[in-house]
């Protein structure tokens, strides 16, 4: 029964192409699928709960289609069926979208997570199936969905297998979730407007030759809840069984970001040394804020990340050669990290690391960040030895009272967004992401998309800012940051 006490309508086991009733409530229970040539259509302001119980959890096969279409009036909401005050991340097992697009790996993988296995992909070739679509994803919030089922074996919010092109993502929240608020394995399927808030472990991760885009994206991490395989907001990887060929970038993860919003766990305390060094305390399972790991390339492009002790991590040679070659490019971006002491200048170095088992020089990576084709000039800010550093990758310390006046605050940022403390009753439940002041707005739209991997068409290249927002909050109506006291 639903708490209104209606009828409850269950999805269960295979589907047949059906639209649902938005003003009816529905129950997933365990594995739920949408066979190939099968269309799953759920029309706007529909509520779908995930049965705990079970381990439910929505698939789309390849060649399966769902068509989630919301409004900012009326998102579609996928959520716990647990009652209100006991929804918990992990609660069911999150919407996994499966295709037949390109996945470099040397035999067609399954999906992690589900039982019987679900393979998906192809191993043909990237253009094989590109452009295929697995439907369209607009205005959907995604809570307390990702199960680990066993270690590296894990559901996730959004689950994404080989998906195409034609797919459309747009306006999707991945909420409290018990593994990665999105995860790409292969395929070319891209996205724009998408929010990660209080996930477990990485935000965005990035698989199996990726090579879609995304533009417009947010971050918000939870101090206190990370996952001990150490939570990121980038994780890239093709893990050892991929397959190089066809070669050259096609062979790798590639895809690219644009326009992101990073918002780590550690908050920025401004006025004192003692403040600096006494920050709030967070999960001693985050790490860094990117962890490039094997056989990838994406690049990262223009965005705002911050909170996280370590910046960037890359763990291989082969790696760190595929940005030595421009294969991944990190250009026109803001990082901020804060310190847990002042010790100068020579912090900087900590803001990179790389695998030492691996190898790769820290000086090499610590470059890709800072430098590789940018022009933009020095905007005047300063480390704490008083250096002038430019903005577009060194890292800006957080400044020793006197130094420089808080970033935050300087960037137009809201500074309530850190300081609440994470609590359901104290973040704010309509936060404002917009930036109105500050060296996040007023770019050259011509420096920031310069770079040949932003043209092609899908990203917009007219923007004079950097992050996820201008003066517009696009998260407004639709979206929702204290799901734990929503009323189903």
């Amino acid at each position: 029964m639903s708490a209104l006490g209606d009828p409850t309508v269950k999805l269960e086991g295979t589907l047949a192409t059906q639209t649902l009733d938005a003003t009816k409530p529905y129950l997933l229970k365990g594995q739920v699928f949408v066979p190939s040539g099968v269309t799953l259509t759920i029309p706007e302001g529909t509520v779908i709960k995930g049965d705990k119980a079970t381990k439910a959890a929505l698939i789309v096969q390849p060649g399966g289609t769902l068509i989630a279409n919301g409004s900012p009036a009326k998102p579609i909401v996928f959520t716990s069926a647990q009652n209100l005050g006991e929804r918990d991340r992990g609660d069911w097992g999150g919407i996994i979208l499966l295709g037949n697009a390109w996945v470099n790996q040397t035999a067609l993988p399954a999906i992690e997570g589900i039982t019987p296995s679900q393979t998906y992909g192809n191993i043909t070739s990237p253009t094989t199936n590109e452009t295929e679509s697995s439907g369209s994803l607009k205005y959907v919030r995604i809570e307390y969905a990702g199960v680990e089922l066993t270690p590296n074996n894990e559901t996730n919010g959004l689950t994404m297998g080989g998906v195409g092109n034609g797919t459309t993502l747009d306006y999707i929240q991945s909420s409290y979730g018990g593994d990665d608020a999105y995860e790409w394995f292969g395929g070319s399927v891209s996205g724009k407007h998408l929010v990660s808030h209080s996930t477990w472990d990485d935000d965005f991760d990035t698989d199996y030759g990726w090579s879609g885009n995304v533009q417009w994206a947010l971050a918000v991490r939870n101090p206190f809840f990370a996952d001990q395989s150490g939570s990121t907001s980038f994780e890239s990887d093709n893990q050892p069984n991929a397959n190089a060929t066809p070669g050259g970038d096609a062979g790798i993860t590639r895809g690219v970001f644009s326009n992101v919003t990073v918002l780590g766990p550690r908050d920025y305390l401004v006025g004192t040394e003692s403040n600096l060094n006494n920050p709030r305390p967070i999960s001693n399972n985050y790490f860094q804020a990117m962890h490039i790991r094997r056989r990838t390339a994406i690049s990262i492009f223009n965005s705002f990340i911050s909170g996280y002790g370590v910046g960037l991590r890359m763990d291989d040679d082969a790696t760190i050669a595929n940005f030595t070659n421009l294969l991944g490019v990190f250009q026109n971006n803001v990082l901020f990290t804060p310190r847990t002491a002042n010790t100068g200048t020579g912090a900087l170095a900590a803001n990179y690391a790389t695998n030492s088992a691996a190898g790769g020089a820290l000086a090499t990576v610590t470059a890709f960040w800072t430098g590789a084709n940018i022009t933009e000039a020095n905007t005047g800010f300063l480390d704490n030895a008083g250096t002038k550093i430019p903005t577009w990758g060194k890292v800006i310390d957080v400044p020793v009272a006197g130094v420089i006046i808080p970033p935050y605050a300087t960037y137009g940022i809201d500074l309530n967004l850190f300081f609440a403390g994470y609590t359901a009753s104290t973040y704010p439940s309509n936060p404002n992401f917009a930036v109105t002041t500050g060296s996040l707005i007023g770019q050259s739209a011509g420096t920031l998309f310069a770079n040949a991997k932003l043209t092609g068409g899908f990203f917009d290249t007219t923007l004079t800012y950097k992050g996820a927002f201008g003066s517009t909050d696009w998260t407004d109506s639709w979206s929702e940051f204290q799901p734990q006291n929503k009323v189903y």
